[in-house]
């Protein structure tokens, strides 16, 4: 029995002390490895223990998520909020008890003012269908306040659009493609389309990356496809392009956006046929006449004086010049890649830019012409 035991702990030794060597041995090797290279000031410096930095930044944001961040810092969309619509989709009880857990002594919190005899149940407001595009031969009735932005075909999958679609369909709201073109899937869910063209004309271009008339009405002729809208800019990167991976345009993607399979496709930093506002108005009555329905514009407010501007070249021309709508996008939004310093720096929130421009429309008196949408 002891010689049994014995055996035992002499194995256990040796493996203790194999398991300690080759600690040691592949200790030594990743010290020559990191004093060697040159790419990480870090692990040259502090070899081997250099390397559990990367390893903690890695594992950093799902610590903040689940462990240290608090019921209202995450963003877009905090822990609370996400709780919240959790129970209220799950048919659960959506109240919650003894006050706001929102920080509300911070400068700028937005806040509803409340009403000294609000309404009572059968009082609530109502909105009648509203009329985009009058002088278009096929103008746009949208009965829902609400949409869907701009998410291309690429950037989220085949189910996330066939979903969207759908929801859009069953809500009897329409849904913007996103400046990736038009997809089956998109169609698939019988919802009404706004078709959004980028500066690279995806699904709507020749081999130039021009505006090619024959495929603008081929999207036209979509019963489903109600309105086109004409991107200058969008929150996440306003006035900057973008390069899409050749290595990301798979067969499938060439053919909807018009590109060669297999290499990079260059979306420029603005549409290059437009050189001022007479040139982006120009545009837009071109593809209102081949397409026959509503066409408006995707910017991103930073001053009054461009806009101005803009109303101004209408004033000029007459108002059937005019866009149809125009969406606002605001700085905080999202996109699938942007640079961080136009993502963080560029461009005004939607909560300040929107009645900036609800009121630049009435003083040139166009806001009953130009629908006015809030992209967040």
């Amino acid at each position: 029995m002891m010689d049994w035991a014995g055996w035992v702990i002499q194995i256990m030794a040796f493996s203790f002390v194999l398991v300690i060597g080759f600690a040691a041995l592949l200790a030594m090797i990743l010290i020559v490895i990191d004093r060697a290279q040159t790419e990480d000031a870090v692990r040259r410096n502090y070899p081997v223990i250099g390397r559990f930095r990367h390893i903690f930044t890695e594992l950093g944001e799902f610590f903040r998520q689940y462990f240290f961040a608090m019921d209202r810092e995450e963003l877009p969309f905090n822990r609370a909020q996400r709780d919240w619509v959790k129970r209220a989709v799950s048919g659960k009880g959506n109240t919650v008890a003894f006050g706001s857990t929102r920080n509300l002594a911070v400068v700028g919190t937005p806040l509803f003012v409340n009403a000294p005899f609000p309404p009572l149940d059968n009082q609530f407001a109502k909105s009648e269908p509203m009329m985009i595009g009058p002088g278009a031969r096929q103008p746009y009735v949208a009965s829902c306040f609400f949409i869907f932005s701009g998410m291309s075909y690429g950037a989220i999958s085949k189910p996330a659009v066939l979903s969207l679609s759908q929801g859009a369909k069953a809500a009897g709201i329409w849904m913007n493609t996103g400046e990736g073109g038009l997809s089956p899937y998109h169609l698939q869910g019988g919802a009404d389309i706004v078709f959004q063209i980028g500066t690279a004309k995806y699904g709507v271009r020749d081999k130039e990356g021009r505006l090619n008339d024959e495929k603008l009405r081929a999207v036209a002729a979509h019963e489903q496809v109600k309105m086109f809208e004409l991107k200058l800019a969008q929150g996440a990167k306003p006035g900057k392009g973008g390069i899409l991976p050749g290595a990301k345009i798979t067969p499938e993607i060439a053919e909807i956006r018009g590109i060669a399979e297999g290499q990079d496709s260059i979306s420029p930093n603005r549409h290059i046929e437009i050189d001022d506002w007479d040139d982006l108005l120009n545009m837009l009555l071109h593809i209102r006449e081949v397409t026959g329905k509503p066409v408006g514009i995707k910017t991103v407010f930073g001053a009054a004086a461009p806009l101005k501007d803009l109303f101004e070249t209408i004033r000029r021309r007459g108002i059937d010049a005019a866009p149809d709508f125009i969406t606002l996008d605001g700085g905080e939004g999202g996109t699938g890649a942007s640079p961080l310093p136009l993502m963080d720096l560029v461009g005004v929130t939607i909560r300040e830019a929107l009645p900036e421009v609800a009121g630049l429309l009435r003083e040139y008196g166009l806001k009953d012409r130009i629908r006015l949408i809030a992209s967040a």
